[in-house]
């Protein structure tokens, strides 16, 4: 295991169906691709980019992201999404994604990413799942 150094990176790609359209998760009430689904796609590249490099016993979570969404994208249409670690800040990893259909960039995406402790990260979801329930 690594220490996630920066320019790891890693692609995703998506095939845009109905689903992952706008209209469909409840960002717009057009049927082009949505900017939820495009935050999905980003953070799934990032995450396998430093999959095979997190420390031992650590995990990574989501803590920020920013998205400039450059221009539509139609169902049917083959996206890829390339995340590459820009910089390694104590615990914060810092992400820049470029989203494309072919070699036209549809949206940008900078992504922060914290390194967590497994197991302490469970406990501590169990621990509020369970005051959630008795509550």
């Amino acid at each position: 295991m690594g220490a996630c150094d920066p320019g790891l990176s890693e692609t995703r790609a998506l095939h845009v169906e109905d689903c992952h359209t706008a209209s469909s998760t409840g960002s717009g009430d057009v049927d082009v691709l949505g900017t939820p689904t495009i935050l999905g796609l980003a953070e799934q590249a990032c995450v396998a980019a430093i999959c095979d490099d997190l420390p031992e016993g650590q995990t990574s979570v989501g803590s920020w992201s920013e998205i400039e969404h450059l221009a539509p994208v139609a169902v049917g249409t083959d996206v890829t999404a390339c995340a590459t670690l820009r910089g390694h800040h104590g615990s914060r990893l810092e992400f820049v994604v470029l989203v494309r259909d072919g070699d036209d960039i549809v949206a940008k995406v900078r992504h922060r990413r914290v390194l967590v402790d497994r197991q302490r990260f469970a406990a501590k979801v169990e621990k509020l799942a369970h005051a959630h329930a008795d509550a």
